[in-house]
């Protein structure tokens, strides 16, 4: 008999390039779990060979972008190896992140190995071979970046070693990796998901992977950007706010932006109008409720006209064509 492969497609209307699915082993039959679970990560994040004493239960939500991949997975015990043979089988040629949430968790291979908690955060490289483990089950988060447009973006496209740094609280952990855990958090929620530019995460990853090696404009980069994602919807959020917030000068922050080909206030109106794209996607009854000045408000503008122009300008849609399509 065929098995059909439990593969959802998010009903939601997403911005372009955005694209979101769901698979889950659960009522598929025992015996095929893996195989199928094996089967739709090569497809959809990377390939591994999957090892479970018992029946595989685990559910993964996955958000595709052109040079980024986001998940978000809960499974049962078991482990998983990237062995040579995977690799030559399923290449990546990609930088892999992976953020503990829930369940403890080992990882293995040559450059060497970490024991993770719920607030650790790993990275490494996909075209290495690696295994990793979870006694009892797991919940986390996963980014995997294209190498090539990693190294487009600040130089950055080889790991020698896996890195680990923890995300767990505000006073010790990685500040770049807590942001990293926030963006890839709210990207694969199910309910008003919000992406953070390409760039953002790549910035952020760059950071992390060279450590304090990283390019300091990188890091000024990924930190300011990571702030504003933070604070959106404060309609006075400002290109000073945010170089205070960081601890540098506004000046330079500036310098930083007009490098990357834009400045702070189009990069805070930019994010603001993905935010309301996804605010207006939204299909429950009572989101259909709010006003389009609700919908501006709630997205940090001060004027409903002004947003309404801004939108329709940089999507080439009205607002209001978004909300009827869902």
């Amino acid at each position: 008999m065929r098995i059909k492969r439990r593969l959802i497609t998010m009903s939601r209307v997403l911005p372009v390039n955005m694209a979101a699915r769901a698979f889950s082993t659960v009522g598929l039959p025992a015996s095929r779990r893996v195989e199928l679970w094996e089967t739709h990560n090569a497809a959809a994040l990377i390939g591994l060979d999957v090892q479970a004493s018992e029946p595989l239960v685990a559910a993964e939500l996955n958000v595709h972008l052109p040079g980024i991949d986001l998940a978000r997975v809960d499974g049962s015990a078991h482990a998983v190896q990237r062995t040579r043979e995977v690799i030559d089988r399923s290449p990546a040629d990609a930088i892999a992140v992976y953020l503990t949430l829930r369940g403890d968790a080992w990882f293995e291979s040559p450059g060497g190995s970490h024991m993770l908690r719920p607030g650790d955060l790993l990275l490494c490289e996909t075209d290495r071979p690696f295994a990793r483990g979870f006694k009892r089950g797991l919940r986390e988060l996963v980014v995997k970046v294209d190498r090539t447009a990693l190294a487009d973006r600040s130089g950055t496209d080889a790991i020698r070693r896996p890195v680990a740094v923890s995300f767990r609280d505000e006073t010790t952990s990685n500040q770049y990796a807590r942001a990293l855990a926030r963006i890839a958090g709210r990207a694969t929620r199910t309910q008003a998901p919000l992406i953070a530019g390409e760039g953002t995460v790549l910035d952020l990853i760059a950071v992390l992977a060279g450590g304090r090696a990283a390019a300091p404009a990188t890091a000024h980069r990924a930190a300011a950007r990571s702030y504003v994602e933070d604070h959106l919807t404060e309609p006075r959020l400002s290109a000073g706010q945010v170089a205070a917030a960081i601890g540098v000068s506004e000046r330079q922050l500036s310098r930083v932006f007009a490098a990357d080909g834009t400045s702070i206030p189009r990069y805070i109106l930019s994010r603001r109008l993905h935010l309301a794209y996804c605010v207006l996607s939204i299909s429950a009854g009572t989101e259909r409720t709010q006003t389009m000045a609700d919908v501006a408000a709630r997205c940090g503008f001060t004027s409903a006209t002004y947003f309404s122009h801004v939108f329709r300008q940089h999507f080439g849609h009205r607002a209001s064509d978004i909300r009827r399509a869902t």
